[in-house]
């Protein structure tokens, strides 16, 4: 019975401190710091929050260039289920579902006969990539520009612009947010609207 006491004490103490304390400063840091991010990096159109610029997003319309497929289940890019297929390169199911992605990619654009980068018919490990990269965007550069009725050299200017370099100049790959790419594109076919 000595020992409970302290011990409650103990537990109530750290419980304020890492529980409440801690918390509320560090969020109070990063409010001041890193206001965007502590925020969640979201993006907006106008004063509408459209999604956030570390989630992807899914798109399936032919007017917008798509991003890594989703392996979060049964909704796509949902954030409350991050995780991969865990499908290895054995897996039927895996064959089957890029098989299908191929074809799905094939169909909305017949005449592109280029190489479809491996990002556009795999899952990334979260599920939830928002980046592809440059080659995957320019990849789709024909079908976006022809089902917005704007020349390609525009829309490969577009992703150029798009073009996200490595982080501190050595980390990582050079790679386009989609959702960024999306709504600069839904911005500059307003634009062009009479």
């Amino acid at each position: 019975m000595s020992l409970f006491r302290p011990a409650l004490t103990l537990l109530l103490v750290f419980t304020v401190i890492l529980g409440l304390v801690y918390p509320a400063a560090i969020t109070g840091i990063a409010r001041v710091a890193f206001p965007a991010q502590a925020e969640g990096s979201l993006l907006r159109d106008g004063e509408r929050v459209v999604g956030s610029s570390l989630i992807g997003q899914p798109f399936g319309d032919p007017r917008y260039f798509w991003g890594r497929p989703s392996a979060t289940g049964p909704v796509p890019c949902n954030a409350a289920a991050s995780s991969g297929s865990n499908q290895g390169p054995m897996n039927p199911a895996l064959h089957d579902a890029v098989k299908a992605r191929v074809q799905a990619l094939q169909s909305a654009d017949p005449s592109n006969t280029a190489p479809i980068p491996v990002e556009l018919v795999t899952a990334s490990a979260s599920g939830l990539d928002p980046h592809i990269s440059p080659a995957a965007a320019y990849y789709q550069v024909p079908r976006v520009a022809r089902a917005r009725s704007l020349s390609e050299g525009s829309v490969r200017s577009m992703v150029d612009a798009a073009v996200e370099r490595r982080t501190f100049g050595i980390l990582g790959e050079p790679r386009v947010n989609v959702l960024q790419l999306n709504l600069a594109l839904d911005r500059t076919t307003a634009s062009a609207r009479p």
